[in-house]
């Protein structure tokens, strides 16, 4: 397993890390299972979220009865805006994890708005910066789905890590995981396999390990197949060969036309409808099997997908050429409404 610095945060991580949103459609015993075969296999990091319902829970209790809470890296996340809220939710976390520090706190996708109230005064960094000048915390970072959100935490000192969705197709934030790179930040690839949309999983896994400015890419994980099959990837470190190229570009034209980045070009929607969150919680059912999950973020979303009036607005400013009303149909389908 290829080991490297996690920016310049001077923990020593996998290039190869443990994704933990998967395992809520398993069990507890499962996930213990899964977290003794990547420790056997090399793999020190962890990422989960508080969002992701019993994914703190099960990796905290397996991390316990295994013993071997010292032996990783927890990264986890939060949504909040306001101190009070951060507080609230680390201290959520901490008792998920059974732990009293995490190595890795980072904020959960906020918006370009949700970043101005975060880092207000009162705003969730000020308790960040808190927690980690009292050891709570070892390092703050940051996840976004749209490019502006990463351009904007590349400027502010205080995020040591972005994570940002990447691999063959999502190709929305290359230049900017370059710039991410030499400024010393660590960069944190979610989505490898583009949520599931890329079936071969070891394709994917090689063509973003190949990118040296990837410091680690965290494909999520529920069966031990999985597992064993993203480690026989991260084992292969020669550069792409001519045939895995093409491989990659038949990957592209294939869903080139089909497979929305959550670029967020398509916005605004007529009647205010969040496309890509509709087509993101769609792939949670089609691509995870988290049927029950998805429905309960769908459910939060204020307009549904059959609201459109399919005014096409959307697909005109859409870079990809999506047919987005088609797809809205499909994913009101899918959720009945």
């Amino acid at each position: 397993m290829q080991t490297v610095q996690l920016g310049q945060t001077g923990l020593t991580i996998s290039r190869l890390g443990f994704g933990g949103i998967p395992i809520q459609r398993i069990d507890q015993p499962g996930t213990r299972a899964l977290l003794k075969a990547a420790h056997e296999g090399g793999i020190n990091y962890i990422d989960t979220a508080r969002a992701y319902t019993v994914s703190e829970a099960w990796i905290g209790q397996s991390l316990e009865e295994l013993g071997l809470r010292d032996q990783f890296v927890l990264a986890t996340k939060c949504r909040a805006l306001t101190a009070a809220e951060l507080e609230e939710n680390l201290a959520a976390s901490l008792k998920a994890l059974r732990t009293d520090h995490i190595e890795l706190y980072q904020l959960h996708n906020p918006s370009l708005q949700d970043l101005e109230v975060i880092l207000a005064p009162g705003g969730a960094l000020e308790a960040l910066r808190k927690a980690k000048a009292e050891g709570v915390v070892g390092h703050i970072g940051i996840t976004a789905h749209l490019a502006a959100v990463f351009e904007r935490a590349l400027d502010i000192p205080d995020f040591e890590t972005i994570m940002f969705p990447y691999n063959i197709v999502e190709q929305q934030g290359a230049e900017l995981i370059g710039r991410c790179a030499r400024s010393g930040k660590g960069f944190i690839d979610m989505k490898p396999l583009a949520g599931g949309a890329i079936e071969d999983g070891r394709l994917a896994l090689r063509y973003v390990l190949s990118n040296p400015a990837v410091t680690v890419c965290i494909p999520g994980m529920a069966a031990p197949e999985e597992l064993a099959r993203n480690l026989a990837a991260a084992e292969q470190t020669a550069p792409l060969t001519a045939e895995e190229q093409a491989a990659c570009q038949k990957v592209r034209d294939a869903l080139g036309t089909q497979f929305c980045r959550r670029c967020n070009y398509c916005a605004p929607c007529t009647v205010g409808i969040q496309i890509p969150s509709a087509f993101l919680f769609d792939g949670y059912i089609s691509r995870y099997g988290l049927e029950t999950w998805a429905r309960q973020r769908y459910a939060t979303l204020p307009v549904k997908a059959s609201a459109c009036i399919e005014c096409g607005a959307c697909e005109t400013r859409c870079p990809y050429q999506l047919p987005i009303r088609r797809m809205l149909k499909e994913v009101a389908a899918h959720f009945g409404e």
